[in-house]
């Protein structure tokens, strides 16, 4: 059955919301809960960048059913502790079947907590630097329709994050991954018009103070 144009689906539970948000159950409260709202805590932005690396070639439904082990498997991603791992945590993480054994991420994830410390040293927190990248509001499409978000897939402020991010040396951090960081930590709010999270997640925004 093909998709509804305007990317809304009405779930069991009699509310709209955006086509892919609505089941399995994890994904419904992920959706409602989560994404597009905005965050500042530091050790979730470094999550967020570290497990949409490791979505890479795989679906974000994989990584959210996985997302406790990884939090266990990382130290809770608080970046200071990461980047202490050595090669011994290397070889027990390929051998955690709880999460996504690929030692090119693995090993990426590792640098990129080293990285992160350099970038909270240099910047005084990952949020400043990371909301440092909300477009502008006269950057983004007057409606935040289905076929809007889908012509997203990476944008200016994204590549420009992109960018800095790997001249910092940080890895698996392309545009696409850095504009997928951007609407699940709420730096843009890409609920499409009629679902029924982008009015909280757009108040959310509203009263949030940035970094």
């Amino acid at each position: 059955m093909a998709a509804p144009a305007d990317g809304l689906v009405d779930g069991n539970d009699g509310v709209r919301r955006c086509l892919w948000g609505d089941a399995p159950d994890i994904y419904r409260a992920y959706h409602d809960g989560e994404w597009g709202f905005p965050v500042a805590d530091d050790h979730r932005l470094f999550e967020k960048l570290c497990l949409e690396g490791f979505q890479s070639g795989l679906s974000w439904l994989t990584i959210l059913n996985k997302r406790e082990n990884f939090r266990a498997a990382f130290a809770g991603f608080d970046f200071e502790r990461v980047a202490r791992f050595g090669k011994r945590d290397v070889e027990r993480l390929l051998g955690d079947s709880g999460i996504v054994r690929h030692r090119g991420k693995i090993e990426a994830t590792i640098n990129n907590a080293g990285r992160a410390v350099e970038l909270v040293d240099a910047e005084g927190s990952l949020a400043a630097y990371a909301w440092r990248f909300e477009p502008d509001p006269e950057a983004r499409p007057g409606r935040i329709t289905w076929t809007a978000v889908a012509d997203m897939a990476q944008t200016e402020a994204s590549r420009a994050m992109s960018k800095d991010l790997k001249k910092r040396g940080w890895r698996f951090v392309g545009p696409t991954t850095a504009y997928a960081f951007m609407q699940a930590m709420g730096i843009v709010n890409d609920h499409v018009e009629g679902c029924a999270a982008r009015a909280a997640a757009e108040e959310a925004r509203h009263s949030f103070r940035r970094p």
